[in-house]
Formats: C-alpha cells, sequence, structure tokens
C-alpha cells in the first residue's frame, strides 16, 4: 500500500533514526501508520500468546485506539477504514507477540469501525431487516423483537461505561445531552429509528435504551394481506374507507403496527390532495407529492424554544390542507384534531394508545378533558361522534402476529353512549401445528351512518362487494 494511499489514517511513527531501518513487523516505512513501537529490551521477547477474550483483547484494541488519528478517520469511508485498520490490528498484534487469526482480526476490525463511526455492537442488529425492535438493559443483555417475538441476543457491549459512550453519540447528533442531571432523553438515528435512553440513577442496572426501528420497506395492504394482517376484501373495504374520506382513528398498544397501518391507509389518499402530518417522531412514508412534514421540537437546554404537536396541529389548520394526519395522539392536541376532522378536513387520520376501539373513545375524551378546556363531556362526546367514523384496531397477538381485530364504525352517540358497529371482528379458531393463531373475521352487513358519504363518493357499490366477499 502506498503512501498515496493512506495519507493521514493515524499519527505517523518518528523518523528512523541512525541504525535503524525505518520498518517495524514487516511494515514499510512508507506507510501512514501509527506512533513508532517502544525498541525492544535486550533480553528476549516473551513468547506469543493467543488472543483469547477478556483482557488480551481488551488490551489489543487500546492499543489500536490510542494509535488512530480521529481527523483521518473522518475522511475515510468506512471500508477504506475497515481495511487500515485491520492492518493496523495486525501489526499491533506482532509487536505484542499476540496471536490473531484472520477471521478474529477481520471480527475485531469490524468492531472498532462501528466504535469510531457507528453504534458499536448495535450495528448488526441495525442492519438486520428482520429485526423491529432493541432493547438494551445495561451492558450484557441486550434484548430484540424479530417476527414479533422477543430474545435475548447474543450481542452485549464491553461495560457499561461503553454503553454510555454510545449513548451519547446517539445523543450528541440530534443536539441534546444526556447525564446524571437529565437521565431521560428521546432522540432518532439517522435512518429515522426512534431512541429512548435512560441514564442511572434512574436506571437502576446501567444506562438502558429502547430503540423503535424505522421500517426501509414501505408496506401496503398487499403486503399486509401476505402477512395475515387482515384479509383481502378487509383491505379493499379499508381501501373505500380512505379514498371517501371517512374519518378514520387507528387503535393499539405498543408495537401492535399502528404506524404500520397508517402508512398503509395514507397510500390510498389521492395524489392530488395536499396533506399535513404532524409527529413526535417522524415514522411515517407518504408516497404523495403534495406532503408538508410537520415535528415537533423538544426545548433547549435552557427550557426554551419548545413546539408541541398541539402547537403545530393549530398552525396546520392555516396551511390549507386537505388532510391532517397526526402521527399518535397524546394529550390536547387531541381536541384540535377533532375540530379539524369537523371543520372541512374529511379524510383526516391519527392512532392512539388503547386496548379496544371503544376504550380508544374514552382515551380521546380524556385527552380533550386534560386540555381544560372547559366543556361539558356531552359537548365532548357530540364533537368524537360527529368527527370520527371508524377505528381499526389492531394487536399483538400471542403468537407474535400482529393483526387488525377489529374495524368498528362510531354510528353516534345514543344519551351519553357512544353507539357502535362492528363491521369486522377477529375470532380465535385455535392454532396451527406451528403454534400460529388461526383465526376468521366476522362481518356485520348493517347499514352503515356513512352510507350517503359512500353514494358521494360512487363508492357503496365498492364497500357492499368487499363486504360481500369478506363472508364467504
Amino acid at each position: 500500500m502506498s503512501n498515496a494511499l493512506v495519507p493521514s489514517f493515524g499519527r505517523r511513527r518518528p523518523e528512523a533514526s541512525p541504525g535503524q531501518d525505518g520498518t517495524a513487523c514487516g511494515v514499510a516505512s512508507g506507510m501512514a501508520v501509527v506512533r513508532q513501537a517502544p525498541e525492544a529490551a535486550a533480553h528476549p521477547p516473551p513468547a506469543s500468546r493467543p488472543a483469547a477474550p477478556g483482557a488480551p483483547l481488551a488490551e489489543l484494541r487500546a492499543l489500536c485506539l490510542a494509535r488512530i488519528d480521529p481527523a483521518s478517520v473522518a475522511t475515510m469511508t468506512p471500508d477504506r477504514l475497515a481495511a487500515e485498520v485491520e492492518r493496523l490490528l495486525a501489526e499491533v498484534a506482532t509487536e505484542e507477540r499476540m496471536q490473531l487469526n484472520a477471521r478474529e482480526q477481520r471480527q475485531l476490525a469490524l468492531d472498532l469501525v462501528d466504535d469510531m463511526l457507528g453504534l458499536g455492537p448495535l450495528e448488526p442488529l441495525l442492519e438486520d431487516d428482520s429485526i423491529t425492535d432493541i432493547m438494551v438493559n445495561g451492558y450484557e443483555k441486550v434484548f430484540v423483537e424479530q417476527r414479533g417475538k422477543v430474545t435475548l441476543s447474543g450481542i452485549r457491549f464491553r461495560d457499561n461505561q461503553h454503553l454510555a459512550n454510545i449513548a451519547q453519540r446517539i445523543v450528541a447528533a440530534v443536539g441534546r445531552r444526556i447525564d446524571e442531571s437529565s437521565p431521560m432523553v428521546d432522540a432518532r438515528l439517522a435512518d429515522g429509528s426512534r431512541v429512548n435512553i435512560v441514564f442511572p440513577p434512574l436506571a437502576l442496572d446501567g444506562p438502558a435504551m429502547s430503540i423503535r426501528k424505522f421500517s426501509r420497506k414501505v408496506i401496503d395492504f398487499d403486503r399486509l394481506v401476505e402477512f395475515g394482517a387482515l384479509t383481502r376484501p378487509m383491505a379493499k373495504a379499508l381501501q373505500v374507507a380512505a379514498r371517501c374520506r371517512l374519518n378514520i382513528l387507528i387503535s393499539g398498544g405498543t408495537g401492535s403496527g399502528k404506524t404500520t397501518m397508517l402508512n398503509a391507509l395514507s397510500r390510498m389518499i389521492d395524489h392530488g390532495e395536499r396533506i399535513v402530518t404532524v409527529e413526535d417522531a417522524a415514522e411515517l412514508q407518504l408516497q404523495q407529492p403534495h406532503v408538508v412534514r410537520l415535528e415537533t421540537r423538544p426545548p433547549s437546554l435552557e427550557g426554551r424554544g419548545e413546539v408541541t404537536q398541539r402547537d403545530l396541529v393549530r398552525n396546520a389548520l392555516r396551511m390549507r390542507p386537505d388532510r391532517i394526519i397526526l402521527g399518535e395522539c397524546r394529550g390536547a392536541e387531541a381536541f384540535d384534531m377533532l375540530q379539524a376532522m369537523n371543520t372541512g378536513h374529511d379524510g383526516s387520520m391519527s392512532t392512539v394508545h388503547a386496548n379496544t376501539s371503544r376504550d380508544a373513545l374514552i382515551r380521546v375524551e380524556n385527552m380533550v378533558m386534560m386540555g381544560s378546556f372547559g366543556l361539558p363531556t356531552r359537548a365532548i362526546r357530540t364533537q368524537i361522534a360527529s368527527a370520527i367514523d371508524l377505528i381499526l384496531q389492531v394487536e399483538r397477538q400471542r403468537d407474535g402476529g400482529r393483526r387488525l381485530v377489529q374495524v368498528t364504525e362510531l354510528v353516534g352517540l345514543e344519551g351519553d353512549v357512544f353507539t357502535l358497529n362492528d363491521v369486522f371482528s377477529l375470532e380465535h379458531e385455535g392454532e396451527d401445528q406451528d403454534g400460529r393463531l388461526r383465526v376468521r373475521w366476522k362481518v356485520s352487513r348493517a347499514r352503515p351512518a356513512f352510507l350517503p358519504r359512500l353514494a358521494y363518493f360512487g363508492l357503496e357499490r365498492a364497500w357492499m362487494q368487499a363486504l360481500e366477499e369478506a363472508e364467504r
């Protein structure tokens, strides 16, 4: 390798003094390596020792890191850096009389590159598209969710300080800080994945980190049908609901697939419509050309400059949207979302954390009440009943599958009680030999309250046909 190829990888060795040949461990003096190794003592060198896990590898890692120039690292591609680190490892191992085979040398080089450029041991998990969530409980326990099942991975950090360093790198990239005085933080990785980090003294067993990975794949209704989340006729019915601009609330627990369902629904929106999205952490992947994406901003370290979801929803109403999509209702912004749905922004959508369709409506009611708007309960329920047309209840079930368990029409109010009609409802019929649940969806043919809207858009027949197919 010539000097021109690696002009500044590490700190150069001192110039060879008279009587020295300028080489060390068989490496040419012209290579851009690192400091000159200490001159060998007069007594014979110790015998070579294998690079076993533990202290020797940690020592080798530390020696290599001490020789690497951070400024040079910033100018190299990951592949180039890996090659240079691998070469440096071989040199240092020879100097230290340590034996490394090719596989160990390559793996340690990749680990060092991940530590320098990426997120250390988490990198292979982030690159695995089959993993949806990463949960770190201290440096020794890294759990992953894969195909709906949570398992302990074989990944671990060197110690809690190593984990803390990676966490600091994540939050620094988004201009935040995390320490004992500010031990909780939300952040986002470059690929859009959401991160929550908790430091000691709140986290008793060392730093805790939760990563909700951002899917690189756009999932539509065809993919959801393949996954068994719903049936083809149900997908057709939901396509009709989105196209005729019904207001839709998606409800479910954490990790149940609410955002995935919202993304699939949003693909049914006409490309001529102006859509404004409001999110606490950007996750939506709308494919339409006329989309304005808004994201909240946390307060600065001085406690100033915060922009909440409510601020953004209220501003979105001034942006001439055809539809507003609120990534998740969490607080007082629920009131503004209801206002939007009731004032000409038909076809708006949002998600909420709740266990059933009826619970979802109660959650929205409670969020409006927490906003201290001074509205009586009856007025709030009237707003909800006139704003929301459909509630989609999604659930992560015991076999790991995420399914649409209810499609519920909000018919209206009867007294002070919401009147609901389950258009589709899931029923369990046991499980197969692989442990997968056998399910079917029951269909209601009751006349929907939004039938005039279906007729207005010319989609009444398409809706009824979807229900007929679902019954077969």
